[in-house]
């Protein structure tokens, strides 16, 4: 059978049953691949919607959603087919990202399949950051909620997934309030400052922000705390630029304006979706307007908005999540005791969750049971003893009525009861 011949299952009534087992997930995370490397397989926001679209079709795939942040690019599929690597080297052709098939091969030996109950802890243990670059680090849980939004809006998702992310949602917010995890948070944001803040830079500093996303708006925040003042916004949504400028205090501008800036600066922000380098060596160039000093650029995007000439050719101090690594892996050293108590409301959310799903499927199993007794009862009444009926008296007929009537509402919760202890009993 090919993979194009699969249709969609969709999860209705007894179908529920099939959820977890046909949840899969392919992930490329930094645990296998260069944060560098990464960059490479996020997929240009512009035309995701179409190519999850395609892919949906194309693979008998019921519901999708793309995530991709710093450390990670994955897509969280429900799906009757087989997941494995030949899978997923078909289905990362259809996303079309413009691999040289060297680079491919790399990543797909790198590539983490999971499904099943290992694909929905995996889920779990993401939002909950214990599979991040920075454990304890909170921006993963909202930008796994704002992933799985997304593809919600664009229907690319259905009752299946939102099953899954309604867990999802609990056992992340339930690590996050009952343990130490994210306290004192360490996060890429808060890392990047604190290298920021060893180069003693000026409060009246020059800084020019290009993206105005959340971590962008995270790092403003640092900075504007510690009495920073002087900001210039980019952004591709002059909009966007607008409401962080105006929280700034700072002027607004489209990226398109960068190249013909010419205000000078000493600190560069960027963190954008963008697939190709925004800081070019000629916009570079441009941008010190003559200025021979070094500056500073903190990349947190991934791809990296930087274009590597711009290190070889200027004087620069450059900040990226990929030099964070050693701190990070200091950070999971301290947190390995929470580690323990988050890992232990997983399992016990995954539990419980599989104790709601087994009890759905009862209640979908059982929701005939009330119409059938109803036909049974009218069938006595009407035809079996219809004659016997008649011949009874106004008050006997009630009586009869009353006892039926209790009756059948024992014979309906009895049942579902019984079910119910020995499903979960076994």
């Amino acid at each position: 059978m090919t993979l194009h011949s699969i249709k969609p299952v969709t999860f209705v009534g007894s179908n529920l049953k099939t959820a977890l087992k046909y949840l899969k997930v392919i992930a490329f995370t930094h645990k296998q691949i260069e944060l560098k490397e990464l960059g490479k397989l996020v997929i240009c926001q512009e035309n995701l919607t179409d190519k999850l679209h395609r892919a949906k079709t194309q693979f008998g795939i019921s519901e999708i959603f793309y995530l991709a942040t710093c450390n990670r690019v994955e897509f969280v599929m429900i799906t009757p087919h087989v997941v494995d690597k030949a899978f997923a080297k078909q289905f990362m052709e259809s996303m079309n990202i413009g691999l040289c098939p060297v680079s491919s091969s790399a990543f797909l030996d790198a590539a983490v399949i999971y499904e099943d109950r290992e694909a929905f802890e995996h889920l779990l243990r993401t939002s909950c950051s214990l599979e991040s670059l920075i454990v304890g680090e909170k921006e993963i849980f909202a930008q796994l909620r704002k992933a799985y939004e997304n593809c919600k809006e664009a229907g690319l998702t259905g009752d299946c997934l939102r099953m899954f992310m309604t867990c999802v949602v609990k056992t992340a917010k339930e690590v996050y309030t009952h343990t130490n995890i994210s306290k004192n948070p360490i996060s890429v944001v808060s890392l990047a400052y604190r290298k920021l803040k060893d180069l003693n830079l000026y409060t009246n500093a020059r800084v020019l922000i290009i993206g105005a996303g959340e971590t962008n708006r995270n790092i403003s925040k640092y900075l504007q705390k510690h009495k920073f003042s002087n900001f210039a916004v980019f952004n591709r949504t002059l909009s966007k630029a607008q409401q962080l400028a105006a929280d700034l205090g700072g002027e607004a501008y489209t990226i398109e304006a960068l190249k013909d800036y010419n205000k000078g600066f000493d600190v560069i922000i960027t963190c954008t979706s963008a697939v190709e380098p925004i800081i070019t060596a000629e916009i570079y160039s441009s941008l010190l307007n003559g200025d021979k000093g070094r500056k500073t650029i903190v990349d947190l995007a991934i791809p990296n908005d930087t274009d590597p000439q711009v290190l070889e050719k200027f004087p620069v101090s450059f900040i990226e999540v990929h030099s964070l690594n050693e701190v990070a892996k200091r950070n999971l050293q301290e947190r390995y005791e929470e580690l323990t108590h988050a890992e232990a409301i997983i399992d016990q959310n995954i539990n419980a969750f599989l104790l709601e799903l087994k009890q759905r499927r009862i209640e979908l199993a059982m929701r005939q049971v009330p119409e059938k007794i109803k036909e049974i009862r009218n069938t006595a009444l009407n035809s079996v003893f219809a004659e016997e009926v008649q011949n009874m008296d106004q008050h006997s007929r009630e009586t009869l009525e009353k006892v039926i009537n209790y009756m059948e509402k024992k014979y309906i919760s009895v049942p579902m009861i019984m079910a119910k202890d020995i499903l979960i009993n076994s």
